[in-house]
């Protein structure tokens, strides 16, 4: 049996885990990494992943999502341009 808790001590988190907002933005990026990855990966190779490597793969992912914007922005204002026209001539 474990030994007795003593008046006045309150026995707090035990480690440096993750709080309510911590929480949510890991799984947020356990979603983002399975949804950009496009099936890639699974969750619980993400979730088991280390740190340092998710964030990895995380900054990879925000690189390669926004050049792909800015290729679609640019091709979008690109074909915007004017239709050249035949002239019109008046009879």
């Amino acid at each position: 049996m474990g030994a007795p808790l003593l008046p006045g001590f309150k026995l707090g988190q035990t480690f440096f885990g993750f709080n309510a907002s911590h929480r949510k933005i890991f799984h947020e990026n356990i979603f983002n990494l399975i949804w950009y990855g496009e099936g890639r990966w699974d969750w619980n190779t993400i979730y088991n992943m280390p740190i340092f490597l998710r964030k990895f793969y995380i900054n990879q992912v925000n690189i390669k999502h926004q050049e792909i914007t800015d290729r679609n922005n640019k091709s979008s204002n690109s074909s915007k341009s004017e239709i050249p026209r035949a002239p019109v001539t008046k009879k």
